[in-house]
C-alpha cells in the first residue's frame, strides 16, 4: 500500500475575551497550588532540619537535654557522625538514667543516649561502670620497648568522659602505650576510677516506654576474664641473665642452647627422625625463656594492669639458681630476696596481696626449696618467701606437699609454628613402624638405695631383641643426642620412665612425642603432677606399675606389657598421639591457629585458679586453700583431702628421699 505524504497545517488558536475568561480559574488554581507547595517546603527545610548525609534519631521531645515525660511530641536529634561526639560537639557523661531508641533507627556504634530529668535518681559513682576495652593484637601494634627490650604489651586507650551524651564505643584498636619514665616504659594506669570487671546491664526505655536490658560491651569481650599484665622487671631479673649464659652451667654451653628464644639451634633432619621444620635442640632447663616469649604473643595482653585477670612476672629463677648450684653458693637466695622485696612494693601486688600473680621455674620444685639458713645445703629458698608463697608458680616438676606450685611439662625439641605441622607429625607417629615392645633411655642411681634402674637395666637386657637399652652417662654420650632418643622412642611401643634424682622426667615427654606409651613406676612422675595437661584417667595413655614391686623381683615387666590385649594398646598409642599438642610449646615467633599447646593450657589454668581465689576473698571464703597442705597432691587430683587412696604409702614422707 502506498501511502501519500501531506504537508503538516497549524490551526490559529483564537485569542478571543472570551477564551481567556474561560480558563482564567484553572491559571489561579495552578499558580495557588505551587505557592502551597513552595511554603511547605521551606516549612520541612527550617522546621525539621533533615540530615540524610548522618541519618536520624528520634526522641519524645524537641530539647536533647530534657525528657517532658508528659508530652509525647516527637522531634528529630541529629547524631553526629563521630560516635564521641555530641550533639553540641562535645562528649559527655550521663549522671542519671539513661534512655536509647530503637536499634533500626541507629547503628550499634552511634548509638545516643539521653537522660531522663527527675524520673530516675541519680546514678552513684559507684554504680557507673565503662565499657572494658578489648586488646586486639595486630602484626604491627603488639610489642612495645621495655627496660628488658624483651616484653610486648599493648596499651588499653581509655576514654575521658566529659558533659554530653554518652556513647558506646565499638571495639577499639590496640595502641602501644606507656608513659617513659627515664630509661623504662610504664604502663598506661587508668584514668577512669569507675572501671570495673563486673558485667552490668544499662536500663535501657524503648520508644514504646518498655524498660529493658542491654548488656555491657564487655560481655562479648573475647578476652573478658583473660587479661594479663607483664610485670615490667629490672633487667638483672631475666635479660641479665641471658647475657651472662656461659656462667649458666658449669658442663653445658647454654648459650647455643638458649638461642632462637630459648629453643636453641635448630636440628636438621639427615636421619630423617624429624619432620623438616619446628625442630630445635631444646635444653629441658630453658622453659622460663620460651614461657616469656610466648607470653609476649598472648593475645589477650593489657597495659592496664586493674583489668588484668593476672599478672606474670617473668623472673628466670632456674636460670639464676643453676648460676649458684656448685659455685658461689652465698649468692643463691640473692636475686630471688631483692625480687620479693620490690614486687611487695608495687601497687599490683596490693590488690590481692600476689594471689593474682604466676611465674615460671624452669627446674624441679626441689631447687627452689631449701629449708634452712644453711647456704651449702642444696638450692635456694625461693618458694618459702612469703611473697611467692602467695603466687602461682609453675615449675617442670612440682612438690606433691604444697599448695602454690603446679607441675607444666618439660620442653621438647618439637616447637610447631602451625596446626599443619602438628597434624602431619602426628600422622607420621600413627604409621611409625615399631619393633620393639618396649624400650629405656637412661643411666643407672647407684647413690640412690631405693633407685629401681638398676632392675630395669637388666630386665630391659635380658629381654634380648625386645626391649632396646640406650645407656647414658657424662655429657657426649649417644644419650645426648635428640636424633638417637628420638628414633628409639618412635620404634616402640612402650617407653619405661622410673624415677631418676626426682619423681619426673623430660623422657616422658619426649616419648609421648614419638607416640611411645609411657610406663610408670611411682605416680609422682606424672599422675599428680600434670593433671592440668594430662588425663586424669591415666590407664587411657599410660601402664602403671608400682615400683616396690620390680624393687622386690616380683614382676616381669615383658609379662606385664604381653598381657595387655593388642586392641587396648592401639587405643592407649592413638590417645598418647592426641595428647601431642597438649605436651610441646609452640615457635614463640608464631601461634597455633586452633591447637592448644603446653602453654596455652597453663595460661587458662592460671586464669581459672586465680579467678577462683577472686571470688573466694570476695566471698570472705577460704576455700581455696581449705585443705592440709601435705595432702595438695590428693586435694588437686580428687577434690578431697580426706579420703583414703591407693597411692597414700607412695607420699608417706617418712618413706621418701624427696
Amino acid at each position: 500500500m502506498r501511502f501519500s505524504r501531506k504537508p503538516m497545517t497549524f490551526k490559529r488558536m483564537s485569542c478571543s475575551r472570551s477564551t481567556i475568561s474561560k480558563y482564567r480559574n484553572h491559571l489561579w488554581f495552578f499558580l495557588f497550588a505551587c505557592f502551597l507547595s513552595w511554603m511547605l517546603w521551606i516549612y520541612l527545610h527550617y522546621l525539621v532540619k533533615l540530615d540524610g548525609k548522618n541519618g536520624i534519631v528520634f526522641s519524645v521531645n524537641n530539647d536533647p537535654n530534657d525528657i517532658d515525660s508528659d508530652e509525647r511530641r516527637m522531634s528529630i536529634l541529629h547524631v553526629p557522625a563521630n560516635p564521641n561526639e555530641s550533639m553540641n560537639g562535645e562528649t559527655r557523661m550521663e549522671e542519671t538514667e539513661q534512655i536509647s531508641v530503637s536499634e533500626k533507627d541507629v547503628k550499634s556504634d552511634n548509638l545516643a543516649v539521653v537522660k531522663e530529668n527527675e524520673q530516675e535518681p541519680a546514678v552513684t559513682d559507684n554504680e557507673r561502670t565503662s565499657t572494658e576495652q578489648k586488646v586486639q593484637p595486630t602484626d604491627s601494634a603488639t610489642a612495645i620497648a621495655t627496660e628488658n627490650e624483651q616484653e610486648s604489651v599493648v596499651g588499653i586507650p581509655e576514654g575521658k568522659p566529659n558533659n554530653g551524651a554518652m556513647t558506646m564505643e565499638n571495639q577499639q584498636k590496640p595502641v602501644g602505650g606507656g608513659v617513659e619514665e627515664g630509661n623504662r616504659i610504664q604502663g598506661m594506669q587508668p584514668q577512669n576510677k569507675s572501671m570495673t570487671r563486673d558485667k552490668k546491664k544499662t536500663p535501657v526505655v524503648e520508644e514504646n516506654g518498655v524498660e529493658q536490658g542491654i548488656e555491657d560491651k564487655s560481655d562479648s569481650d573475647p578476652c573478658s576474664g583473660r587479661y594479663v599484665y607483664i610485670h615490667n622487671l629490672p633487667r638483672r631479673f631475666n635479660e641479665d641473665i641471658l647475657k651472662n649464659c656461659q656462667s649458666l652451667s658449669a658442663w653445658t654451653d647454654m648459650c647455643l642452647y638458649l638461642s632462637n628464644m630459648g629453643l636453641g639451634p635448630r636440628l636438621s633432619n639427615s636421619e630423617r627422625a624429624f619432620s623438616n621444620t619446628g625442630w630445635y635442640g631444646t635444653n629441658q632447663f630453658s622453659l622460663e625463656v620460651i614461657f616469656h616469649n610466648r607470653m609476649k604473643q598472648y593475645d589477650c595482653l593489657t597495659n592496664n594492669s586493674t583489668m588484668a585477670s593476672a599478672i606474670f612476672v617473668p623472673f628466670y629463677a632456674g636460670l639464676d639458681v643453676a648460676r649458684y648450684l656448685w659455685y658461689d653458693k652465698e649468692l643463691k637466695d640473692t636475686a630471688s630476696t631483692d625480687l620479693s622485696k620490690w614486687l611487695s612494693q608495687r601497687p599490683e601486688w596490693k590488690e590481692m596481696w600476689g594471689r593474682n600473680h604466676f611465674a615460671v621455674a624452669g627446674r624441679i620444685s626441689w631447687d627452689f626449696r631449701r629449708q634452712t639458713m644453711i647456704l651449702s645445703q642444696w638450692g635456694n629458698g625461693l618458694m618459702y618467701l612469703p611473697a611467692f608463697k602467695n603466687m602461682t608458680m609453675l615449675t617442670i616438676e612440682s612438690s606433691p606437699w604444697h599448695r602454690n606450685d603446679f607441675g607444666v611439662p618439660y620442653p621438647t625439641y618439637f616447637h610447631p609454628s602451625n596446626d599443619k605441622e602438628v597434624y602431619q607429625w602426628q600422622n607420621k607417629m600413627r604409621s611409625q613402624r615399631r619393633r620393639y615392645m618396649f624400650s629405656f633411655a637412661g643411666a643407672p642411681r647407684p647413690n640412690l638405695p631405693d633407685s629401681i634402674r638398676n632392675q630395669i637395666i637388666d630386665q630391659c637386657s635380658a629381654s634380648r631383641q625386645k626391649c632396646k637399652l640406650l645407656k647414658c652417662g657424662l655429657v657426649g654420650s649417644n644419650c645426648h643426642r635428640p636424633v638417637n632418643v628420638m628414633k628409639m622412642f618412635q620404634s616402640s611401643v612402650f617407653c619405661l620412665q622410673p624415677p631418676g634424682d626426682s619423681y619426673t622426667r623430660r623422657s616422658t615427654f619426649d616419648s609421648i612425642l614419638a607416640g611411645c606409651i609411657p610406663v610408670f613406676f611411682h605416680p609422682g612422675s606424672a599422675y599428680v603432677q600434670y593433671s592440668w595437661h594430662l588425663p586424669k584417667n591415666y590407664k587411657k595413655y599410660s601402664v602403671f606399675i608400682p615400683g616396690n614391686s620390680i624393687r622386690n623381683g616380683n614382676v616381669s615387666i615383658e609379662k606385664i606389657l604381653n598381657r595387655i590385649p593388642r586392641h587396648e594398646v592401639v587405643a592407649m598409642r592413638e590417645e598418647v598421639i592426641r595428647l601431642i599438642p597438649k605436651v610441646i610449646y609452640a615457635n614463640p615467633k608464631s601461634r597455633l591457629e586452633t591447637l592448644e599447646d603446653a602453654f596455652d593450657i597453663a595460661v587458662k589454668s592460671v586464669l581459672e585458679r586465680v579467678e577462683t581465689v577472686r571470688r573466694d576473698m570476695k566471698e570472705g571464703r577460704n576455700s581455696s586453700f581449705a585443705f592440709a597442705e601435705e595432702m595438695s597432691w590428693k586435694y588437686y587430683l580428687l577434690g578431697t583431702d580426706s579420703d583414703k587412696h591407693e597411692w597414700d604409702p607412695f607420699f608417706d614422707k617418712k618413706h621418701t628421699n624427696f
